[in-house]
């Protein structure tokens, strides 16, 4: 068979694992990085990108989100989370369909690969469309479906079976670009029984839990109330954290549970703009890392950020902490690339797959291009260009498992216009179903 050939030319590379920048060029065999060097022979290459003014870069990962709910975006701002979640968004889902998530979720893979994305990590229902939409996108994904039981016994076994459907169909699907995991929505809503059956359930299925732990403040006092127990310590009791562990947004966290969370060496997923957006609080997400703790970004979904941008996430996550602590060097350019990339695969146990940019590893790429007026002039380091600079807007071209999901802003494997369309016409129908 012969190689699927793309050489990427004359470009900045930079690599996030250690910082160092070549001005060089890529050769990016079938689905992987085949070679990096300052001039490679483009003779019998079958695609040549030029990479002229424009920064190369792992593509983002995006380590927590619900990408479907891009269908309620803007629904329900300016609420606190148990309002948002009880008033407005769990009587919309109420009404969701198959059809309707597998729309969301094109439309957020547009939002993703737009914007430089190439991987992400979802929790949500109807997760086989979001799937489908997954590999006809070409991005990729870790999907689990986010199970609730609130201590019923029937409803519980219903959502283990829907998750071990998701993982027996699912994990491996699309060239191996969809990897499955274990989604217990959180200790508020999934009973210590379903818990446990999760943690059994990983180590069987040898993957990952996706979980939302320390949101609020309420959260944090009704956990005591419960368990007498904050939450991290919670689950520490109950056997279920481990490195396998992502535990999403961790706002609220003990001197205890950051000891915790290090000894069990569970992963971190910080969703900054969510998390102020819901006026939930500030993560102490310098505290983590000075820790040794891993910690990754993600967007949440749209319905609570409201956009999927992962460079303003990151720009955000960085200025939140120093104005938090005042202090400028919290969470410095280069400590949030990292959180975007090699961090973020990490947090998804991908870090031999994707998240930097090496001979071997998975052709999961994008090009920044530099020539924009929020980039010139570059006289900043490269890493600060990006985090305090850019947006997603400035995302030239997106390339994952080797193929070319965007170049000089087009799509190459969606439709736009036709999936605008349609979510328009889905949201309108779900309104009309709530009234």
């Amino acid at each position: 068979m012969t190689d699927n050939t793309i050489l990427i030319k004359d470009t900045l590379i930079l690599n996030p694992s250690d910082f160092k920048e070549i001005k060089g060029s890529l050769l990016i065999k079938n689905d992987k990085i085949a070679e990096i060097d300052t001039d490679i022979d483009e003779s019998n290459v079958d695609k040549v990108i030029d990479g002229k003014g424009k920064i190369l870069l792992p593509g983002f990962v995006n380590t927590h989100t619900h990408l479907s709910m891009t269908l309620f975006r803007g629904l329900a701002d300016d609420l606190s989370l148990d309002s948002w979640l009880n008033d407005n968004i769990w009587p919309m889902e109420a009404n969701l369909t198959s059809e309707y998530c597998y729309i969301g979720a094109l439309l957020g893979a547009i939002e993703l690969i737009k914007s430089g994305t190439t991987t992400f990590s979802d929790m949500y229902f109807y997760m086989e469309d979001v799937a489908k939409a997954v590999e006809e996108s070409g991005i990729r994904a870790v999907l689990s479906y986010g199970m609730i039981d609130f201590g019923d016994d029937e409803k519980r076994e219903h959502e283990i079976k829907e998750n071990i459907a998701l993982f027996e169909k699912c994990n491996g699907m699309a060239d191996g670009r969809i990897k499955v995991f274990f989604g217990p929505h959180s200790p508020y809503t999934a009973s210590k029984d379903l818990l446990e059956d999760v943690r059994w359930l990983a180590n069987e299925y040898n993957t990952g839990i996706h979980i939302h732990v320390s949101e609020t403040q309420k959260e944090i006092n009704d956990s005591l109330e419960a368990h007498d127990l904050r939450p991290f310590e919670y689950l520490d009791s109950i056997g279920f954290l481990g490195p396998d562990v992502v535990a999403a947004h961790s706002v609220w966290l003990s001197h205890n549970e950051i000891e915790i969370i290090k000894r069990n060496n569970v992963k971190i997923s910080h969703n900054p703009c969510s998390n102020m957006k819901l006026a939930s609080g500030i993560a102490p997400i310098q505290d983590l890392i000075t820790n040794d703790i891993c910690v990754g970004i993600g967007t949440d979904g749209a319905s609570s950020n409201n956009n999927l941008d992962l460079i303003e996430e990151l720009r955000t996550a960085s200025l939140l902490q120093k104005v938090n602590l005042l202090n400028p060097k919290a969470l410095t350019s280069n400590e949030a690339l990292a959180m975007g990339t090699i961090r973020g695969a990490e947090v998804l146990g991908l870090e031999q797959e994707i998240g930097s940019i090496e001979v071997g590893k998975k052709a999961d790429l994008i090009l920044i291009d530099t020539n924009n007026a929020n980039m010139v002039p570059d006289s900043s380091a490269t890493s600060s260009n990006i985090i305090y600079s850019a947006n997603g807007y400035n995302v030239d071209t997106t390339i994952c498992n080797g193929k070319i999901l965007m170049e000089n802003k087009k799509l190459t494997t969606l439709d736009e216009e036709e999936i605008y369309k349609k979510a328009r016409k889905a949201i309108e129908e779900l309104k009309e179903a709530r009234k």
